[in-house]
């Protein structure tokens, strides 16, 4: 199968596992080996101030809430368009950094976008591929818009804006005016 790395996992309506319900992936990594990503519309009641003092000891001003990636526990991640300090690049102007150096120079010098998580998913060889034929999630591919969407109704809209597409696609329709009425 082609790697995923870089695409967007939308849960579908029939995937039923509390850690996943309704949840938005980005997957960072993806081979023959398995795959791994952050969830990107989980955020936590942590302001990222606060979770910034816990690992580095120092005043940080960046604004907004940490957000829980996934089940697995991991490091300090952070999303952000800064090339110079990407440790993966996922799409064009999405990076993505665990080093610490980098996530100090990206709290330092970098403005938004920026997105803050703790714990991350994880499947082994095979295993997200199995979920894929299951129909448990939807693909789309990763943008900047789409990885730092600040909203609670992510999933709502993304689940949305793949209907309409895939009916675009069915329907061989090449264009719709934002108001059709004006037709």
């Amino acid at each position: 199968m082609k790697s995923l790395q870089g695409q967007i996992l939308i849960a579908s309506h029939e995937l039923e596992d509390p850690n996943f319900f309704r949840s938005v992936v980005l997957v960072v990594e993806h081979n023959d080996d398995g795959a791994m990503g952050v969830i990107l519309n989980r955020p936590t009641d942590t302001p990222i101030a606060d979770a910034w003092d816990q690992v580095f000891q120092s005043d940080c001003s960046c604004q907004g809430l940490l957000h829980q990636g996934g089940p697995c526990d991991g490091p300090l991640m952070v999303l952000h368009d800064q090339p110079l300090v990407s440790q993966v690049t996922i799409a064009n102007h999405v990076h993505f950094s665990t080093d610490k150096d980098n996530i100090k120079w990206l709290v330092e010098h970098a403005s938004d976008p920026l997105k803050f998580i703790v714990g991350y998913a994880s499947w082994g060889a095979g295993q997200l591929e199995d979920e894929l034929t299951t129909d448990s999630w939807l693909v789309v591919p990763a943008s900047c818009e789409r990885v730092f969407y600040n909203d609670t109704r992510q999933w709502d809209e993304l689940t949305k804006a793949v209907g309409r597409e895939a009916m675009y696609r069915q329907l061989n329709i090449k264009h719709i005016p934002k108001d059709p009425s004006r037709n």
